[in-house]
């Protein structure tokens, strides 16, 4: 995700000296204290915390962890979430809802050809995550995450890179910069921007502000690349409730990134300069579904769709 203080990176975080980590700093899943030794073996320990990474704010894709049983967040993150989830009971599932959605456009991606995937915003790349899904079709399908959190990127690098680094990449970069993206040396390496792209913006343009202008920001990203890339977009809605969506926004104030709420259209017109693949822009259950749709969509708030480059 993005934060307004984090300028773009190309490398990982310097090596830690070896320091000790307070067990009540950290999530529930994320072990006792313990020394990190100066190693990059230390990463795969959990528990292990970048030396620069700000502990005290919530931060999005930690959120995301943590409502998705993952094992790397903290204290702050867990209490951001627990009030998210006062205000919306179901946010748990639409994160699942949301995750399904996206193996769904990845596998459709990749049957129809596109071997390389770039996932902006990615948050933490655990199991399960594009590269996995779209190696089903193509074994040796290209991958890039790029997120500004060091956490994700160090992580990431050990569990996901690291075992397929010819073909993968984690980029520590600030999405709203573009141009400093694509121009990233580890991205040119992995990704051949002449061929077909899946530009990948799941969850992630509701935490662009509107001053920072996210259709131009998609629209950068998209004149990198040539016709026949993919867009695919997950967005947060309100879900008709706009009261209880404020409260549940506002359980981000003590996160880097503040969350924003957009209309179907303001979602719909970041698909310019691409032909929206049926169903078009819908809620994330409807979207292609493997098999019957939950008879409570409607309480799956957000809005999802895929685009063609022309």
């Amino acid at each position: 995700m993005v934060d307004e203080h984090q300028a773009s990176k190309t490398g990982g975080p310097p090596e830690p000296a070896a320091t000790s980590v307070d067990s009540t700093e950290l999530g529930a899943g994320s072990g006792g204290t313990m020394d990190v030794v100066d190693t990059i073996d230390s990463t795969l320990i959990p528990g292990w915390v970048p030396p620069e990474l700000d502990t005290t704010r919530a931060h999005t894709a930690r959120i995301y962890e943590y409502l998705l049983g993952g094992m790397h967040y903290f204290d702050v993150d867990r209490e951001a979430a627990e009030t998210a989830l006062r205000h919306v009971p179901q946010a748990r599932e639409i994160l699942q809802e949301n995750r399904a959605f996206l193996n769904r456009a990845t596998r459709f991606l990749a049957a129809s050809g596109i071997t390389q995937f770039l996932d902006l915003g990615s948050g933490l790349p655990g199991t399960d995550n594009i590269g996995d899904t779209a190696r089903e079709a193509h074994p040796q399908a290209r991958i890039v995450f790029v997120d500004y959190d060091p956490m994700v990127a160090v992580h990431g690098r050990a569990l996901v890179a690291a075992a397929d680094p010819t073909h993968t990449a984690v980029v520590e970069a600030d999405v709203r910069r573009p141009a400093e993206v694509l121009a990233d040396p580890e991205l040119r390496r992995v990704l051949d921007l002449k061929q077909p792209v899946a530009i990948v913006m799941n969850s992630l343009l509701h935490f662009i502000a509107p001053e920072e202008d996210p259709h131009a920001m998609v629209a950068e990203f998209l004149a990198a690349v040539p016709a026949g890339s993919a867009l695919v977009v997950s967005h947060i809605t309100d879900g008709g409730r706009p009261v209880q969506a404020e409260a549940a926004v506002r359980a981000w104030d003590q996160a880097t990134s503040p969350m924003y709420m957009r209309s179907e259209k303001e979602i719909r017109d970041l698909f310019t300069g691409t032909e929206i693949i049926q169903p078009g822009i819908v809620p994330r259950p409807l979207w292609r579904p493997d098999g019957e749709v939950r008879e409570d969509w409607q309480e799956i708030w957000g809005l999802v769709g895929v685009g063609i480059k022309r």
